[in-house]
C-alpha cells in the first residue's frame, strides 16, 4: 500500500527541480516533464469525456443516444464505451508511472492490440469517411476532438524525449499514445448522432463565399 500523503506542499520544487522515484532531482524544464504533463492533461480530458458521456446516458430518456450506443444484449447504455474510457485512463496513469520509474513496466503490446480492436469494432458501425471532418458537433464530440489534439501533442513530446534519451520512455508507450489518438478520432465519429448533430464536414465553399463578398 502506498504512503499516505499527509502534506501536499514540500517546497523542494521551488528551485525548479522535481524528485524522481530513485531519489534524483531533475529540472522541470526537462523533456521528460513535458511528456508527463501532456499525458496528465490528456487523462484529465478523458475524465471530462467520461463526465459528458455519463450525462448523455442520464439524459437518454429525453434525448436518446445514437442507435450504436443504445442498450444491447442487456447491457446498460454505453457500458462498453464507458468501460473503454476507464481502461484508457488507467493506461495513461501507467504511462506516467513508467516515466517516473524507468524500471517499471506497465504498458504492453497487448494494450496496443486492445486499442486497435476497439477502433476496428467502432469503425464497423460507421459510414465510410469521404471528406475532412471539422472538430465540432455536440459537447461530447467536441471534447473528444480536444482530447485527440492533446494526445497528438503528447505523442510529439514523447518522440522528442525518445530521440533525446531512448531509455527514458519505452517504444510501447509511444505506440500506445499514437494509437490512442486514432481511437479518439474514431470515438468522436462513433458518438456523433446523425439524427441530432451530424458530422460537420470541411466545406470549400465557406471561404470562397467570404472571398466573393470582399
Amino acid at each position: 500500500m502506498g504512503n499516505r500523503l499527509s502534506k501536499i506542499y514540500t517546497r523542494t520544487g521551488d528551485d525548479g527541480s522535481t524528485g524522481m522515484a530513485d531519489g534524483s532531482r531533475v529540472s522541470k524544464a526537462d523533456s521528460l516533464f513535458s511528456v508527463m504533463g501532456d499525458v496528465d492533461e490528456l487523462n484529465s480530458h478523458i475524465g471530462l469525456v467520461r463526465a459528458h458521456f455519463a450525462q448523455a446516458v442520464a439524459d437518454a430518456n429525453t434525448q436518446p443516444l445514437p442507435e450504436r450506443l443504445q442498450q444491447q444484449d442487456g447491457q446498460s447504455a454505453g457500458a462498453d464505451f464507458t468501460q473503454a474510457l476507464i481502461v484508457i485512463q488507467h493506461l495513461l496513469f501507467n504511462i506516467g508511472g513508467e516515466l517516473a520509474m524507468p524500471e517499471y513496466v506497465a504498458i504492453h503490446a497487448s494494450h496496443v492490440d486492445w486499442l486497435e480492436q476497439q477502433i476496428d469494432a467502432m469503425n464497423t458501425t460507421l459510414p465510410p469517411l469521404k471528406d475532412f471532418i471539422l472538430p465540432t458537433g455536440s459537447i461530447l464530440v467536441s471534447q473528444l476532438h480536444v482530447a485527440r489534439c492533446v494526445c497528438r501533442r503528447a505523442e510529439r513530446q514523447a518522440v522528442i524525449l525518445q530521440q533525446e534519451r531512448p531509455a527514458a520512455i519505452r517504444s510501447t508507450a509511444v505506440c500506445l499514445i499514437n494509437r490512442l489518438s486514432d481511437w479518439l478520432f474514431v470515438a468522436a465519429r462513433f458518438c456523433t448522432d446523425p439524427e441530432k448533430v451530424s458530422e460537420v464536414l470541411w466545406d470549400s465553399q465557406v471561404l470562397q463565399k467570404l472571398a466573393d463578398n470582399k
